[in-house]
């Protein structure tokens, strides 16, 4: 992580130029190294390490852009800065493609190197933080983390330290796209069953008939199609974790099979009398009220208890605004990567929006959103117009503006359209992010009569 005092080097084959640069940087307290042409910075990359390199862009034998890609061969971490004449910007913009963070027209003034220099001190601070042990948590072999900056996650984290070795039984609750699964795999990673399997079912995509069937498993012959023995999902996990999500779709009669399993660890396949012992951690999440369910009679009362000897509430993201821009950075690095593109930033406008947006879809919106920029956007950096139209076109209300009274249904059909505009029309994206299942989601968008592409 860069701190504020920085080593930089500055390469221009003018000596205004660089005695310019070096004053201006060290009056900030910086630490600077001078260099009049390409190959003396690589000599110099050779022997010390830089955090940002200022690279005049017209230089004889090795111009800014060749020296910029040779840099990025050995020293990825030095972000480069092009200094450019206004009449070679276009290039600069396409040395930005190529790996270089930001450039500065030339004459340039103080204040305009000063804020390039904060700029990459501010990024590095929000991607050094997220990174931290103390603010991030791994959830998988490649060092996959849940990032999140406020105190609400970090009491999560510390809780899900506690929990990981012990075998208990964890109740995941919070909203659709809150990232009750990744909290799931965390506790698996970080426990001491993390060299066994992590099952997973997703409680509503499976009909009831079939439910049964992939938990436990069959015997064959046991009803019509099952012409071979099948394992379950169940006993696939042995010694390892389990994970029921949206475990509140299930019905009564499964839930009294799943009881029996935790309770006795022990299963019995469709069509079997006989039982097989299963070692198996139990992990669940819901993103309703389990205990208003257990009070109309939809859920299990013992099950209940048996689920939630840790439970463990993930907040929506509207109430953690301190982990908005980090999450946001971290999948602006991540979609970087994926897309092979190079955008370093996002604008001020857009950070506000994002901050100020109240994202019902939660965590899984904003990287939805975010991905949908990184693929659109022609710049080096984050636009308004890379947003979708309902973040592009929230207006701040006016105080005296006169209340608009509309009905639930008309709330409903506005919310599903945005939703499904946000995610492209990707319906089971839009169903997990509403928090409904897919057969749900056909029917409303039947009954409403949102189209593709009217969604407004």
């Amino acid at each position: 992580m860069i701190t504020n005092k920085l080593n930089i080097l500055v390469v221009d084959d003018e000596h205004v130029i660089r005695e310019g640069c070096k004053q201006i940087l060290e009056n900030e307290g910086h630490i600077v190294t001078l260099a009049s042409n390409g190959f003396e910075a690589l000599e110099l990359f050779k022997q010390h390490t830089y955090d940002i390199a200022f690279v005049d862009f017209k230089m004889p034998q090795m111009n800014g852009l060749e020296l910029l890609q040779r840099v990025k061969q050995f020293s990825l971490s030095t972000e480069i800065v092009i200094i450019t004449a206004y009449g070679t910007i276009e290039t600069a913009v396409d040395a930005m493609r190529a790996g270089a963070y930001d450039y500065v027209p030339k004459p340039f003034t103080p204040q305009a190197i000063r804020q390039v220099v904060g700029k990459i001190i501010e990024k590095s601070r929000i991607l050094g933080s997220a990174a931290t042990s103390t603010t991030a948590i791994e959830f998988n072999e490649s060092g996959d983390k849940i990032i999140g900056l406020s105190p609400k996650m970090q009491e999560i984290y510390a809780l899900i330290r506690k929990v990981a070795p012990t075998d208990s039984t964890v109740l995941i609750s919070g909203e659709s796209g809150t990232g009750k699964e990744l909290i799931a795999k965390a506790i698996h990673h970080n426990s001491l069953r993390n060299a066994k399997p992590f099952m997973t079912v997703d409680c509503g995509s499976l009909v009831e008939t079939l439910f049964e069937s992939e938990l436990f498993g069959h015997v064959k012959g046991s009803f019509t199609g099952a012409v071979t023995t099948k394992h379950g999902s169940f006993e696939l996990a042995h010694k390892g974790t389990f994970f029921f999500d949206e475990i509140s779709n299930i019905s009564l009669s499964i839930q009294a099979k799943i009881l029996r399993a935790i309770q006795e660890k022990e299963i019995r396949r469709v069509g079997s009398t006989d039982t097989i012992k299963v070692d198996v951690r139990v992990i669940a999440a819901t993103n309703l009220d389990l205990r208003n369910q257990v009070e109309q009679g939809t859920f299990r009362e013992d099950l209940f208890y048996r689920l939630s000897v840790i439970p463990v509430h993930l907040p929506p993201l509207r109430e953690r605004r301190d982990d908005i821009m980090p999450l946001a950075m971290h999948f602006l690095e991540k979609y970087n990567q994926r897309r092979k593109r190079n955008i370093d930033s996002l604008s001020n406008e857009v950070q506000d929006r994002l901050m100020n947006y109240n994202w019902p879809g939660n965590v899984r919106e904003l990287e939805n959103v975010i991905e949908r920029a990184v693929v659109i956007e022609d710049s080096h950096h984050i636009s308004m117009t890379s947003l979708p139209s309902h973040l592009r076109d929230i207006s701040t209300p006016q105080a005296d503006a006169p209340f608009e009274i509309r009905t639930l249904a008309q709330l409903e059909r506005d919310h599903i359209a945005r939703t499904l505009e946000a995610t492209e029309w990707n319906r089971s994206k839009t169903a997990k992010l509403l928090g409904i299942d897919r057969k749900t989601l056909y029917d409303k968008i039947k009954r409403y009569g949102i189209n593709e592409g009217k969604a407004d």
